[in-house]
Formats: structure tokens, C-alpha cells, sequence
């Protein structure tokens, strides 16, 4: 072959593809067999979405587990990714705690069943309690649960479920379950929460509460609040943590609160459309806790007209609509009760801009700590729970008795005072 003919060919073997193109059908038949064998792999714990926080991927350096790429198929995509089948699917809640309660408190208009999700604390170690905000549920604390166990493998979680939220339900004094709307009052609720208490305290046999650090996301804030101010628990309260609410935004964001109720959808036709909505929305911003959190927040209506029971929507859970009449109660004062109430104070934050004047003072005077998650949406706890986590670990850190050792001379003048 001449020079001339081996440049010729040279030219022309450089145009063409480095393989062989497949036939169409070959590509389908490829896609297919894919999506048959996709299975779901367990998830990167507490993964985040990329665009959730740039300080989320920093704390990632400190994760005690690595991942290791399979190097058959460092090309292909992602088993359970947002492209998968099974990228919806809902997460148990065993994997986020030890066990849930159904916990009996019997009155004289009504008994209350109160739902709860349980990790049982080492002995003489503390007890995060939580509560939700209005319309969430227990599994909402879900992610945050496991990163504060990781933390601090000895502290106990209890995550409680409001009434009219979750699996929690009221029943009449004739055993009927009681139908909405239920008295959602800021009474009511913190009387249910130091209720819970004691029932698990009873349940387990502890002779006395051990110390706890209450812990309130958005209607929950109010609620820890006016529980660490009365001083039921007494010296039990290490702290109380508030997420995401501060009386003066809270008020303001009421205001449009029923346009934004008009604006979401009324119900969905499956566990994984209403999973989808709330990520792409970006009420959530964490598409793990989705698929824990969202299937406890919506129910499937019994029609006995229907020919199958797929084919029932999947509704709200909670009416927000008709809590309406509580909403000045849940917030007003809640600046002055959390500034006033005994306890160390944190309160966490998506923006500075939601601190009203009297926090403001507040915090200059150093009277609580403040942090800004300023990546996070609403519901901090859930779109950033290693972060939140690792707030909270080191604020009951700074607050536990039990990690305290007093000088021998002051130790005993301690133990003879009567």
C-alpha cells in the first residue's frame, strides 16, 4: 500500500465511531432488561439532595462509612436513583426507631391514644422528646433521630404525634373515635405532651424522669415552650430547642397561610405522587425524609362504592383549614415564654430575617443560643439532620449533668445538705 492509500485510509478511519452503533431495538431491549433487575439499594444514610446545602457535603467528610463503586458498572445508572422505579418508595420507620407505643390517657370527656416512635436511653442518660409542627407527624424527626443516635448512642429519642395527626385519635366515653376538628388548643397540646411523658415513664418503670431536652419543630416550638415555662418536669428540663418559628414571622405567614392551603393539591393518587410533590415543590428538600416522612401524613378513604381499593385517593391526613381558629393561640407571647422559661435555649433558623425585635434584644444579650440554616427550607430538621443533629448534640452537651464532676469538698458539702 502506497503512502498516498495509507493516509486515505487513515483519514477516512477517523471519522468513524469509536464502536459499532447497536441497533435501536438492541437499545430498548438493554433499557428493558434494566429496569427489570432494578432493585432498590439502601440509600446513602441521610442522603441530601445536591442542591440542599453546601454545608450538608461538608459534614460528609466526617461519615464512618465509605462507598465503594462496583467497577462493573461504574457507567451505568444509579440503582434507586431519582431515575429508578422504586426511587418513591416509601422507608420504614424501623429503620429510624427501636419501637412505637400506643399510649392510653383515659379523661372524663375523652380518652386520647397517643402514637409514639421510641429508642429507649441507656440508664441515667437523657431523652430527646419531640414534637411536630401542625399537619407533620412523629417521622418527621425520623433522619434527625438517627444522626442524634450516631452522636450520642446512649441518649433516647421519643418522637410524639399530636392529636389529629398521625396514628394518634381520640375516642368519645362511649369508645367512638372522634371525627376532626379536634381541639388543637396550646393547652391541650402541651397538656398532651406532659401526659406522654408520664405514660412512657410509667410504662417503662422509671422511678423517677430522667433528664430531657425538649425539642419543637414550627407548632411544636410553642408547645415545648409552654411546657418548659409551667415547670411540670422541674429540674428534669436540661433545654429546649425551637425550630423554624418565631412569634412575629409566624404571624405574618398566617396571613397568607389559607391561600397556600388553596394552592396544594387535595389529595394524590399514590404514596409515591405525593412523595414526588413534596420534593419537587421543595417543601422538602431532602428526598430520603420524604419517603419516611410523607405516608404518615396522608390516608387512604374506605369507599365501599369502589370496585377496588386502589383506585381511592390518598388524602390529607390533617386538616389544616379547620385548625384555623388556633392559630393566634399557638403563637402569641411564644418571644416572651421562650426567652423567660428555665432551661438552656436554642433556637434554630432558616434566615435571620424571622427574628422579631424582642429575639433580636434577646440574642445580643446573649440569653439563648441562635443558629441560621440559611439552605434549609421550613422544615430544617428534615432537609439538613446531620447538621441539626450535630446543633443539638453539642447544645445538650453544654447542658448534661451527668458529664459535670464537682471537687471532692463541694461534692460532699452536696450530699449533706438535707
Amino acid at each position: 500500500m502506497s503512502d498516498l492509500q495509507k493516509s486515505f485510509a487513515k483519514a477516512k478511519l477517523a471519522n468513524l465511531p469509536l464502536e459499532p452503533p447497536l441497533p435501536a431495538n438492541a437499545l430498548v431491549g438493554e433499557d428493558r432488561r434494566e429496569e427489570e433487575t432494578d432493585e432498590l439499594q439502601p440509600l446513602p444514610e441521610t442522603a441530601q439532595d445536591e442542591d440542599s446545602s453546601s454545608a450538608s457535603s461538608a459534614s460528609s467528610a466526617s461519615s464512618t462509612g465509605t462507598i465503594r463503586p462496583n467497577s462493573k458498572h461504574l457507567c451505568a445508572r444509579p440503582i434507586g436513583s431519582g431515575h429508578g422505579r422504586n426511587a418513591l418508595d416509601p422507608l420504614p420507620w424501623t429503620d429510624y426507631f427501636a419501637q412505637e407505643y400506643y399510649l392510653e390517657h383515659a379523661g372524663p370527656d375523652e380518652t386520647v391514644i397517643h402514637h409514639v416512635y421510641f429508642t429507649p436511653p441507656a440508664p441515667k442518660k437523657a431523652l430527646f422528646v419531640l414534637h411536630h409542627g401542625a399537619g407533620s407527624s412523629g417521622l418527621s424527626f425520623a433522619l434527625l433521630a438517627l444522626e442524634l443516635r450516631k452522636l450520642l448512642p446512649d441518649i433516647g429519642v421519643l418522637s410524639v404525634e399530636a392529636r389529629g395527626h398521625g396514628e394518634t385519635v381520640v375516642k368519645t366515653p362511649g369508645g367512638q373515635i372522634k371525627g376532626g376538628p379536634h381541639n388543637l388548643s396550646l393547652e391541650i397540646l402541651s397538656t398532651d405532651l406532659l401526659n406522654v411523658i408520664k405514660l412512657v415513664q410509667a410504662k417503662l418503670e422509671w422511678p423517677q424522669i430522667p433528664d430531657i431536652v425538649l425539642v419543637g419543630h414550627s407548632l411544636g416550638g410553642p408547645v415545648v415552650t409552654d411546657v418548659a415555662l409551667k415547670g411540670v418536669l422541674g429540674k428534669s428540663v436540661l433545654g429546649y430547642g425551637v425550630f423554624d418559628v418565631v412569634e412575629g414571622s409566624a404571624m405574618e405567614a398566617l396571613q397568607k397561610m389559607n391561600m397556600y392551603l388553596a394552592t396544594r393539591p387535595k389529595s394524590f393518587p399514590s404514596l409515591a405522587s405525593g412523595i414526588e410533590w413534596h420534593t419537587r415543590s421543595r417543601t422538602l428538600r431532602n428526598s430520603t425524609s420524604a419517603r419516611v416522612s410523607v405516608p404518615s401524613l396522608l390516608f387512604r378513604k374506605a369507599d365501599t362504592g369502589a370496585s377496588h381499593q386502589a383506585e381511592q385517593p390518598w388524602l390529607w391526613r390533617t386538616d389544616l383549614s379547620a385548625t384555623e381558629q388556633y392559630w393566634g393561640n399557638w403563637f402569641t407571647g411564644l418571644s416572651k415564654k421562650f426567652l423567660e422559661a428555665k432551661g438552656g435555649k436554642l433556637l434554630i433558623l432558616a434566615g435571620t430575617d424571622r427574628l422579631d425585635k424582642e429575639l433580636m434584644v434577646g440574642q445580643m444579650q446573649g440569653k439563648y443560643q441562635l443558629q441560621v440554616f440559611p439552605d434549609a427550607g421550613h422544615f430544617i430538621q428534615e432537609d439538613q439532620p446531620q447538621k441539626t443533629a450535630m446543633i443539638l448534640a453539642d447544645f445538650y452537651r453544654r447542658y448534661d449533668r451527668s458529664a459535670l464532676v464537682l471537687p471532692a469538698k463541694v461534692e460532699g458539702l452536696l450530699k449533706k445538705k438535707p
